[in-house]
């Protein structure tokens, strides 16, 4: 589900092309494989639809995106260096910082579009540096199967540094309240609603009401929202954040389309820091597919 907008440009678009969305730069596929929409604003997937899919999309945008220099709630914002407000990338550790980093809201550079696998892979860089030891990239696979997004942090520095990040997917779903996420059943995790406190699934987790939790889990995952199953693969990932606002919506975030996403992340967490040495790079990855494909 995404905006009007935002709809028509793809679906205006032949092939491939840039243009211009809520003040972004966006580059824009719309093939014989399917759909993909990325604002260069963050290297953020804002839109993908496999050919022969019927839904508008696998990927939720609010309707009422935040002017520049705000990020877009929606789709897959790159949440790099730390997660949330945990700044543990920098140097000297505070958390002045950005929530979730600076790489969301910077600028980044197409470097390259190839085709792969009857698809497209787009690699990406920021515009400028982010991080004094570290550079981060972005690999982005689409095709008619399935959904692919890489964020991959290399230590071009001295020392070593511990980050966390995510890949802050915001799902589309008929009703996030009528969510079942598989999976999970056993998994250990901390209720960031109840002050990080660390409790046992029981059970796969249906979705009732506001949640924000870090499951200590590199399990693949299948959400079923009671019109499609979607499988959610994670690499270079042992935390999996799932969050919904419940009825404390955002302010960007009207309450008509409130209901209609779940974010199911790929990331690294206090649970799963990485340390990084100079010279060594780590990979925190995605991938997307329906669950009745083989």
């Amino acid at each position: 589900m995404i905006p009007e907008s935002l709809t028509a440009l793809v679906e205006e678009t032949r092939g491939q092309r840039h243009a211009r969305w809520a003040g972004r730069e966006v580059w824009l596929a719309n093939e014989a494989w399917g759909q993909l929409a990325v604002s260069l604003q963050g290297a953020q997937v804002l839109h993908y639809r496999p050919a022969g899919d019927d839904s508008q999309g696998w990927l939720w945008v609010t309707p009422t995106p935040q002017a520049l220099p705000g990020a877009i709630r929606g789709g897959i914002p790159l949440c790099w260096p730390w997660f949330a407000d945990e700044n543990t990338a920098d140097e000297s550790p505070d958390r002045s910082g950005p929530m979730h980093g600076p790489a969301r809201k910077a600028d980044w550079r197409l470097d390259a579009v190839d085709e792969h696998e009857e698809g497209v892979e787009l690699h990406l860089s920021p515009e400028e540096r982010l991080h004094g030891q570290l550079t981060p990239r972005a690999v982005i696979q689409a095709n008619a199967r399935r959904l692919h997004v890489e964020l991959i942090t290399e230590h071009v520095g001295e020392t070593p540094v511990k980050i966390s990040g995510a890949l802050h997917s915001y799902l589309a779903v008929h009703d996030a309240q009528a969510c079942r996420l598989e999976g999970l059943a056993g998994a250990r995790y901390l209720d960031k609603l109840a002050d990080f406190t660390e409790r046992e699934q029981l059970g796969e987790l249906g979705v009732r009401g506001g949640l924000d939790r870090i499951y200590h889990s590199n399990a693949e995952l299948t959400l079923d929202d009671g019109t499609r199953r979607l499988r959610i693969a994670r690499q270079g990932s042992d935390s999996a954040v799932v969050w919904h606002p419940g009825e404390a919506l955002p302010a960007d975030t009207p309450a008509a389309a409130g209901r209609r996403f779940l974010c199911v992340e790929a990331a690294n967490t206090r649970l799963d820091p990485v340390w990084l040495v100079p010279g060594a790079q780590h990979l925190l990855g995605t991938t997307l597919s329906r669950a009745d494909d083989a």
